[in-house]
């Protein structure tokens, strides 16, 4: 495992033991997400709310790539939303997507992402569809 993959393990951790406020170890103060400039605040903000609509949300990293101080990562999640998620109301019917999102680091911490996640497959499992 690289010095990277390493720190971006770590990170995970943190997202799943819901510790936002220690992002700052991880995450520049200001960073961009799908170029959307942010401060650090906003991004944690961002996957709290998320954690908040599907408490059992988990960061399973299925395949991880680093090329200098670029990662690039398929996460997978196997959930059930509780609230609201991505405009679809909870069902109870758990759903099962990924996420495929690249990092690029600065001093070993997040100062880039570019994220796109399949909420297609995300919104026919909650409507009770096996295809998007």
């Amino acid at each position: 495992m690289t010095g990277l993959e390493a720190v971006y393990r770590d990170y995970l951790t943190a997202l799943d033991e819901r510790r936002f406020d220690e992002l700052g170890q991880f995450v520049h103060d200001e960073l961009t997400y799908n170029e959307r400039p942010m401060t650090r605040a906003e991004y944690a903000a961002m996957i709290a709310d998320d954690a908040r609509r599907i408490p059992d949300l988990r960061f399973h990293a299925r395949l991880v790539v680093v090329s200098g101080d670029v990662l690039a990562c398929r996460l997978w999640f196997a959930c059930t939303p509780e609230r609201e998620f991505a405009g679809v109301a909870p069902t109870g019917v758990p759903v099962s997507f990924a996420e495929h999102v690249f990092y690029r680091f600065r001093e070993r911490r997040i100062e880039k992402v570019w994220s796109l996640v399949d909420l297609d497959s995300f919104r026919a499992q909650a409507a009770g569809r096996t295809e998007p």
